[in-house]
């Protein structure tokens, strides 16, 4: 799996959780933050992000801002070390270079299990707990007046290639840890978190095209 398809699976289990309602169930305390987490339609903000590699010394880091929406998708601009953009939508992920050139990275036509990876993520915005009580076993915790939530796979296409994500925040998602199979850690901090404006702009829009 190439740098760009790593990076796409990251973000789907990342940035689409950030509008999220998490998940639903009898649990009191899974109740409780359901209740506090904000459900905007668009959710904007910037993100800092530091990945730690196996087998490399120093982590890599970067910065960027991005655009979550409900009915369509995620936009994730980074802006420092090197300028690019990821789109995801529910049935492909497209990446834009400096020089203004798309490429699909992922296309769920043609790979099928992203679309079951996709799905999955979709239904965290959702909240079909039907869609989420399967796949993930979930541990909660609250810290202060925030709380914490941990996801580990239960099927096996998820556990190839994560091992938990780690959600900690209050009304939003404010930082999320990705820990892969691979044991690559990714920690992406969330920061400047607005809803206004409650609607994409036409720019916005244009790029989910």
């Amino acid at each position: 799996m190439n740098r760009a398809n790593r990076f796409a699976r990251a973000l789907l289990c990342t940035v689409l959780l950030l509008a999220a309602p998490l998940v639903q169930a009898a649990d009191p305390a899974i109740d409780a933050i359901t209740q506090a987490v904000a459900r905007p339609d668009v959710l904007r903000g910037q993100f800092t992000q530091e990945k730690q590699v196996s087998g490399f010394r120093n982590p890599l880091r970067s910065q960027g801002r991005f655009v979550v929406a409900r009915q369509h998708g995620v936009i994730w601009t980074t802006l420092k070390p090197f300028p690019s953009e990821v789109v995801v939508t529910a049935d492909r992920i497209l990446s834009r270079q400096r020089d203004g050139s798309t490429r699909v990275e992922l296309d769920a036509r043609q790979q099928p299990a992203m679309r079951s990876v996709n799905a999955i993520m979709f239904a965290l915005m959702s909240g079909d707990v039907q869609a989420l009580s399967g796949p993930f076993n979930v541990t909660v915790s609250r810290e202060g007046q925030g709380w914490r939530l941990q996801l580990t796979p239960k099927s096996a296409m998820l556990a190839k290639a994560f091992q938990s994500l780690t959600l900690q925040g209050d009304r939003y998602v404010r930082q999320v840890e990705i820990v892969e199979a691979s044991k690559d850690r990714t920690l992406i901090q969330f920061n400047a978190l607005s809803e206004a404006p409650a609607a994409l702009s036409a720019d916005e829009a244009r790029r989910f095209e």
